[in-house]
């Protein structure tokens, strides 16, 4: 058994079947745009805003302090990368995560985050 099968082995929860032993060009190329997504600050946070339900993106730029042309422009950005999709109401859209496997995800490695750096939160009003 190679390392990788070795380390999938104990993944809770996941069909053997769909664990690829070796990553293909493909599943490199996707990961490392997944990873452009969350590798900027404010589109992590919005992710992870976006866990607690849709969003407008107005909402989200005031609750973020960002101005409306860069949530507009992180929001196109996760929606290049289908972790986001807009709901349209009328004239207004709001965001919801793509997925509710985005949403595990994010706690996932939020989860790694915190056992990587036990320190991070030292705020006492953290809900992470």
């Amino acid at each position: 058994m190679t390392a990788m099968a070795h380390a999938n082995a104990g993944a809770e929860g996941m069909d053997p079947g769909l664990i690829a032993l070796s990553a293909t060009p493909t599943h490199t190329a996707a990961l490392a745009h997944l990873g452009h997504a969350l590798s900027d600050a404010t589109r992590s946070a919005i992710l992870l805003a976006l866990r607690d339900g849709a969003q407008c993106p107005a909402d989200l730029a005031e609750a973020l302090d960002v101005s409306r042309q860069k949530m507009s422009n992180h929001l196109s950005t996760l929606r290049g990368c289908g972790l986001v999709v807009a709901e349209r109401d009328g004239r207004h859209a709001h965001y919801r995560l793509a997925h509710d496997d985005v949403a595990r995800a994010l706690d996932a490695m939020l989860g790694l985050a915190l056992a990587l750096d036990p320190d991070c939160c030292d705020n006492k009003e953290c809900t992470c």
